[in-house]
């Protein structure tokens, strides 16, 4: 069984994910080179791999630095353009990282930008999904629909509830609070932000979270739950039409926040 993926803080909030494996590393969403040479120089670790899940430059910068000397292959979205890229991926496709014996499927998560990817891992109940799901939220609709990201978030709410959620932000605090903006009255995610709150004072990552987790404390999970769609009618009359409609409204009040 491979040890569990290690988070690499960069910038103020990010997270590169690595995954090592008898001397052998594969890193996810490497938006800046240099703490990532730290990690390996530390540790003593060859990156052999590097996976992205869509293009924006805190997920991507550090990609050439990171190959200019090494001969590894980049996987990523084929939709996007992303730096260095020797391996463009799309929905279903496998793909086997044999220096860390890891196989992972790909799932096309449009919304946060329009193609936008997800790898899973079956085996090992891994999901790597960037900026589509955040433990407690989502990504902004910089590219998709609001019906694209409810469709994608949908489908990777139907993963195994055990399944442990790799997002790339530390954004969890701030998405709790607005959880519990809109149902004040909820108890789990009161409990949830209380934990996280106390996680973060003690200077803890609150990754990863779990999809069972964020189908019970997630609004934009939880967008047909009638405490929902009230909370969004009140703001935003027609909000409760139906239930892409009221996650519209969700994500628009959280741009807000």
């Amino acid at each position: 069984m491979l040890p569990s993926p290690i988070a690499i803080p960069a910038f103020s909030d990010n997270y590169i994910w690595a995954i090592s494996h008898q001397g052998q590393c594969v890193v996810v969403d490497p938006g800046d080179a240099a703490p990532v040479e730290r990690f390996l120089n530390e540790n003593g670790l060859n990156l052999a791999a590097i996976l992205v899940t869509h293009h924006h430059p805190d997920h991507v910068a550090g990609i050439a630095t990171l190959t200019r000397d090494r001969n590894i292959p980049v996987y990523g979205p084929a939709r996007e353009s992303i730096p260095c890229m020797t391996d463009p991926l799309g929905e279903g496709q496998q793909i086997t990282l044999d220096a860390i014996d890891l196989s992972l499927t790909v799932m096309e998560v449009p919304g946060h930008t329009l193609g936008h990817i997800a790898y899973y891992s079956e085996a090992h109940g891994w999901l790597f999904c960037g900026d589509t799901l955040f433990a407690g939220g989502c990504g902004r609709l910089f590219e998709g629909t609001p019906s694209q990201m409810y469709t994608s978030l949908h489908r990777l709410a139907e993963l195994p509830a055990q399944t442990l959620v790799y997002c790339t932000h530390e954004y969890t605090r701030a998405n709790l609070e607005f959880a519990l903006a809109v149902t004040p009255e909820n108890q789990r995610v009161e409990a949830r932000l209380a934990a996280v709150v106390a996680a973060r004072e003690e200077g803890q990552i609150t990754l990863p979270t779990t999809i069972a987790e964020e189908c019970r404390t997630n609004p934009f999970l939880r967008s047909g739950d009638e405490s929902v769609k009230a909370a969004c009618e009140a703001r935003d009359p027609g909000a409760s039409t139906d239930d892409v409609q009221c996650f519209a409204s969700l994500r628009r009040w959280k741009d807000n926040f």
